[in-house]
């Protein structure tokens, strides 16, 4: 079973994201901020990693970028989650190594598409 960790520091979004990516499969851990998160990874890398791009504790580019060099890091695809299209911000975010960007808010179908888009899942789900 594929690990997924949600770096988020609101306790309303890890809720209903831990939810939808658990329905999806997958085992669900969750840090409240950068350096929680760091904390987790270098004890148990997890598949995927859903990262706020203003988290407390850890810049997020720095938690990126500690990925990226961590040698255990290079097969975990990393989200980067923010509330807005900020496209200077999203280049900065994925020349540090995230593979791709989920907006808030979100929903189930959103972050199956995304999972699937970076291999996380088999498959996008079909539109009803």
């Amino acid at each position: 079973m594929k690990i997924f960790m949600i770096a988020d520091d609101s306790p309303v979004i890890r809720k209903v994201a831990h939810r939808i990516i658990e329905d999806m499969g997958f085992i669900v851990v969750e840090a409240a901020d950068g350096i929680e998160a760091q904390a987790i990874c270098a004890s148990n890398m997890p598949d995927g990693i859903l990262i706020d791009w203003e988290m407390p504790g850890m810049d997020s580019l720095e938690l990126v970028h500690w990925l990226k060099m961590h040698p255990g890091a290079q097969n975990t695809k990393i989200l980067f989650c923010t509330s807005e299209v900020n496209v200077p911000l999203m280049a900065r975010a994925k020349r540090n190594g995230a593979h791709n960007f989920l907006l808030k808010p979100f929903n189930r179908a959103m972050i199956a598409a995304k999972f699937a888009e970076v291999g996380l899942l088999a498959d996008a789900p079909q539109a009803a």
